[in-house]
């Protein structure tokens, strides 16, 4: 199944965690390396939009907030470097709105 074309991706989930440098569990450095920063959070969030969601989504578990699912792919960053990625989003039950979770560096899987 694909999830939800204008699926909900959270400008903040972009600026205040993925591309925000932390102590723990950081992934701005995994993303800097195909050229995603904060100077231009929206190009993730297009990329995402246009070569994550579209691909074919795995159930996960769900909770009483919604159903979770996991989409795993490649993202090609601004300056050509490819990252596998594995994405969670979420639908919830009682909106309906599907929602960008996190993005994991997929160290199962090598770039091309």
């Amino acid at each position: 199944m694909t999830l939800p074309a204008d699926a909900v991706i959270a400008e903040d989930k972009l600026t205040r965690y993925l591309l925000l440098p932390h102590e723990r569990g950081d992934k701005s450095a995994f993303l800097a390396g195909a050229g995603y920063g904060l100077e231009h959070p929206d190009q993730l969030q297009r990329d995402l939009r246009t070569q994550i969601l579209p691909l074919e989504a795995q159930r996960l578990e769900s909770n009483e907030f919604g159903q979770y699912y996991q989409i795993q792919g490649t993202l090609t960053g601004p300056n050509g470097v490819v990252l596998p990625v594995r994405t969670i989003w979420m639908t919830e039950h009682l909106s309906g709105v599907t929602k960008f979770v996190t993005l994991i560096p997929d160290k199962r899987r090598t770039s091309r």
